[in-house]
């Protein structure tokens, strides 16, 4: 456990990245590029579905990157909490962000998907509005960090929000196991009967997930970096002024 706590130190941090960061970059690129082309052009249409079908391999990542990340945020929140280690504070502020992103492509492209299957393009299932609701706790968090100018109180006041938030962060992985009278269908990868998809579909989609895991972790890397640099310009102008 002691070896995990050193990447706290910003500097171990910084250069444990930078050695990992090119390497993450390839392999998300390759993945995304080899996902999403096997994917929407080397797939067939379903026979209920038709072309649409193919709007999860950009949808299903989004949707589980957008739940992940938020998780993510609140374990490095729990490590500020708890243990008061800047980089934790910091890797949460970057995530957010890139989280939040991918809620806009999960909501898009759930939308793109009921128009045609639904007749609407939104609907205020279960898991629809926990999931829209997940998405104003990454712009409120965003916002918090933003209006506090202490790092140390923002990042107690934003760890607290992200508490929370994290109750929405689960709703919207498991509300169709919840409400079972939502239009929401049920998980596209699943080990129930019933639930299972083709493999014709899901190869593909597994490199998909894998491509968008890997760009959430290189961003989340950059950012965090950025982060930290942002945070010893702001202490040396402090210093400066004070001087």
């Amino acid at each position: 456990m002691a070896s995990i706590w050193e990447y706290a130190n910003p500097k171990k941090f910084i250069q444990t990245t930078d050695r990992l960061l090119p390497w993450m970059s390839v392999l998300a690129a390759v993945t995304l590029v080899v996902g999403l082309i096997w994917g929407f052009f080397f797939t067939p249409d379903d026979f209920r579905q038709g072309s649409t079908v193919k709007i999860i391999y950009l949808h299903v990542p989004a949707a589980l990157m957008a739940i992940n990340a938020w998780l993510m945020m609140l374990v490095a929140s729990l490590v500020w909490i708890i243990r008061r280690h800047h980089v934790s504070a910091l890797a949460a502020r970057a995530a957010a962000p890139v989280g939040a992103v991918m809620t806009v492509i999960a909501l898009a492209t759930g939308a793109i998907w009921g128009q045609p299957m639904w007749g609407t393009w939104w609907a205020w299932d279960p898991r629809l509005t926990s999931f829209l609701i997940l998405f104003l706790f990454y712009l409120g968090y965003m916002a918090l960090w933003a209006a506090i100018e202490n790092d140390d109180t923002a990042a107690d006041l934003t760890s607290v929000l992200c508490l929370v938030g994290s109750v929405f962060a689960l709703l919207s992985r498991y509300a169709v196991n919840f409400w079972n009278q939502g239009l929401h269908q049920g998980a596209s990868l699943s080990v129930a009967p019933g639930e299972r998809i083709s493999m014709v579909y899901k190869l593909p989609l597994y490199v998909s997930m894998t491509g968008f895991a890997l760009l959430f972790i290189a961003l989340v890397f950059l950012r965090t970096q950025t982060e930290i640099r942002g945070r010893r310009m702001r202490a040396l102008l402090a210093r400066e002024r004070m001087g």
